[in-house]
């Protein structure tokens, strides 16, 4: 039996999810449907048509998808919460993690927030960069002095 027609329906049917959804997720297998359209038009046998789909699809997937994700994702603007690491922000309560206080001012809007070392008590008034979230807690550390 000639599988081509199948797997031109297959590669069309993974195309169109792939435009549809543009979050690189039926590529890779597109891929290897279309070696398996390839294989199957010289006439190999259905068992070469399927390891040639599985082997293609995972070596497109393993190969190509980090450069692909890194180069399609470089433009991405982080949003709401995520864009605050790497800022400043100035302590408006001391933070203090074995009491578990501390409030920080950033963007006009209040937060509160731990230090990232737990021995470091940050004073009101000083200076901290933000550098991640947890949960709804700032995680601050001391500013370093730029040279």
């Amino acid at each position: 039996m000639d599988y081509t027609i199948l797997w031109l329906a297959a590669l069309v049917v993974l195309i169109v999810v792939e435009i549809l959804t543009m979050g690189l997720t039926t590529i890779w297998f597109a891929g290897g449907a279309l070696a398996a359209v390839i294989a199957a038009g010289i006439g190999a046998p259905l068992v070469v048509q399927i390891v040639l789909f599985f082997a293609v699809s995972f070596a497109l997937l393993y190969f190509t998808r980090p450069v692909a994700v890194k180069y399609f994702n470089k433009d991405r603007i982080r949003t709401n919460a995520e864009s605050l690491v790497g800022k400043q922000a100035i302590v408006i309560s001391e933070v203090n993690n074995l009491q578990g206080i501390g409030q920080v001012t950033v963007g006009g809007m209040e937060w509160s927030a731990r230090a990232t070392d737990n021995s470091v008590q940050l004073p009101t008034g000083s200076v901290v960069d933000i550098v991640a979230i947890n949960g709804v807690k700032l995680i601050v550390e001391e500013r370093k002095e730029e040279n």
